[in-house]
């Protein structure tokens, strides 16, 4: 169980623990909230298949990383992703962020620049800025997030029950596109997540990538579900075309938050397609 030390917490070393599979060019996945590495699965099995080696990690605070009280920030989380990143000496990379990954790669690529990165790819993106503001009017109001973290505190397993809910688009899915074992499956991996992360995280989903975003240069995908419940499609994806410079944009039509799983097929194809210029 290979991991790496990404910082300290009192005493004791924060850890990611980390997957690397196969061979040719490294293609890495940053999973999405609240689930872990394992959640890239459809997609890991086909790029491996197709020649790439693929990397997964899990965020500090979910899977089987660390789960410290401490640095659910971008910032921090970019700076880890990077730690990982030199850890392995990727060069030439595919870094490829799903939900709340698309915060670290965009924050990544603003922060720490192109060198090692050949292209990104944005799924169901948190990008440009998810709060509604006097200067971003498109954004999400503040209650709803101040009512998201009352409901983690209240009852989080209730909440991550309805988040899922909402995550696969169940009553329109399920049965067809989901399985009630897949449901349960990222239940399981929800519910044994730190509870402070899962409280935490939400704060850090509104932030503003919009100085980010310009320094975004190499090719990226951006692939994102007509009928995204988590990330509404018009406030987040919508926008980013003109906001970052190379941008192929796919919209799954139909498509709930978590494509990758409920339409595999159709973000594989665009993955592959992409991936091969």
């Amino acid at each position: 169980m290979p991991k790496i030390t990404v910082g300290q917490e009192n005493n004791a070393d924060v850890e990611l623990y980390y997957e690397d599979h196969g061979f040719g060019q490294p293609v890495l996945l940053v999973h999405g909230y609240p689930l872990n590495g394992h959640s890239w699965e459809k997609q890991e099995m086909v790029l491996l298949e197709a020649g790439y080696r693929v990397i997964t990690y899990d965020r500090r605070g979910f899977g089987a990383s660390s789960q410290p009280v401490i640095g659910y920030d971008y910032d921090t989380l970019a700076a880890d992703l990077k730690t990982l990143v030199d850890h392995l000496d990727l060069t030439d990379m595919v870094l490829a962020g799903f939900s709340m990954g698309t915060g670290e790669v965009t924050r990544y690529l603003g922060s720490y620049g192109s060198a090692r990165v050949a292209r990104a790819v944005l799924m169901g993106a948190i990008p440009p800025f998810l709060l509604k503001t006097e200067d971003n009017p498109e954004g999400v109001d503040g209650a709803v997030f101040e009512q998201i973290k009352a409901a983690v505190i209240a009852d989080r397993p209730a909440y991550f029950r309805d988040f899922l809910d909402n995550f696969y688009n169940t009553d329109t899915y399920t049965g067809t596109r989901v399985s009630e074992q897949a449901w349960q499956n990222s239940f399981i991996t929800a519910v044994g997540a730190s509870a402070y992360a899962a409280w935490a995280c939400v704060d850090t989903w509104l932030t503003d990538f919009r100085g980010d975003l310009p320094g975004i240069d190499v090719p990226t995908l951006l692939i994102h579900g007509s009928a995204d419940r988590i990330l509404p499609y018009e406030a987040t994806a919508a926008r980013l075309p003109g906001l970052i410079k190379d941008l192929r944009f796919v919209t799954i039509d139909g498509g709930p938050h978590n494509i990758a799983w409920t339409h595999a097929d159709e973000v594989n194809t665009a993955l592959l397609d992409f991936l091969r210029g």
